[in-house]
C-alpha cells in the first residue's frame, strides 16, 4: 500500500469521504450502540461505549501514519458523519474493504457509492491489485453492497471468524485491478 503524505478527501455525488475526527466520537457511539452492529460485524463490540469510539479513531489515525490502512468517515454534504469505510493492508498488494452505516441511512445506496469510490482509490492511489471483503452469512445485504460495487463472489470461508466463542462461515467477495 503506497504511503500518502496527507489524508485524502474523496467526494462523490452525495458524500464526502474524509479523515475521522475526535468530534465524530459522540455520533459514532450513538450509531454503533445498537446491538445489530455487533451482530453483523466481526469487530464492533456490544455495548458500544465512547471509549470504543475514541480508541477506534486513535487506531485509524495510527494505521494511516503507518500506511497500513485508510479509514474514512462517510459524511453527508453538510459534513456530518453517517458511517465509515476503510481499506486495510493485507500484504501482497491486497487490501480488505470494511464498512458500516448508521441505521437511519440504510437502504439509500450510500455505502455502495462510498465503496465504488474507495475501490477506485485503492487501485489508482494505493496501487493495490486486489480488494476483498467478507460478510457473515446472516447479513446478505452486505453481499449485495459488494456486488453493486463491482465485486464478485470468490469463496466461502468455513469457520473463518470467531466471535463471542462461536465460529462463523463468511463469504468473501473480491475485485481485481485488471478485471
Amino acid at each position: 500500500m503506497r504511503k500518502l503524505e496527507e489524508f485524502p478527501v474523496i467526494e462523490t455525488e452525495r458524500l464526502i469521504l474524509s479523515q475521522l475526527k475526535e468530534e465524530d466520537i459522540p455520533l459514532v457511539k450513538v450509531y454503533l450502540q445498537e446491538k445489530i452492529f455487533s451482530d453483523l460485524t466481526s469487530n464492533i463490540p456490544y455495548p458500544y461505549m465512547l471509549e470504543h469510539a475514541a480508541f477506534w479513531i486513535k487506531i485509524s489515525k495510527e494505521a494511516f501514519e503507518n500506511s497500513t490502512g485508510y479509514t474514512f468517515a462517510v459524511r453527508n454534504k453538510e459534513g456530518q458523519i453517517i458511517g465509515a469505510i476503510g481499506l486495510h493492508d493485507r500484504d501482497d498488494d491486497k487490501a480488505e474493504l470494511g464498512y458500516w452505516m448508521g441505521k437511519p441511512f440504510w437502504n439509500k445506496g450510500y455505502i455502495t457509492e462510498a465503496a465504488i469510490a474507495l475501490i477506485d482509490f485503492g487501485f489508482r492511489e494505493l496501487g493495490v491489485n486486489k480488494i476483498y471483503a467478507t460478510y457473515f452469512l446472516h447479513n446478505p445485504a452486505s453481499g449485495r453492497i459488494m456486488e453493486k460495487a463491482g465485486m464478485e463472489e470468490e469463496a466461502m470461508l468455513k469457520q473463518h471468524l470467531k466471535k463471542d466463542g462461536e465460529y462463523f462461515d463468511v463469504m468473501m467477495y473480491s475485485v481485481f485491478k485488471n478485471k
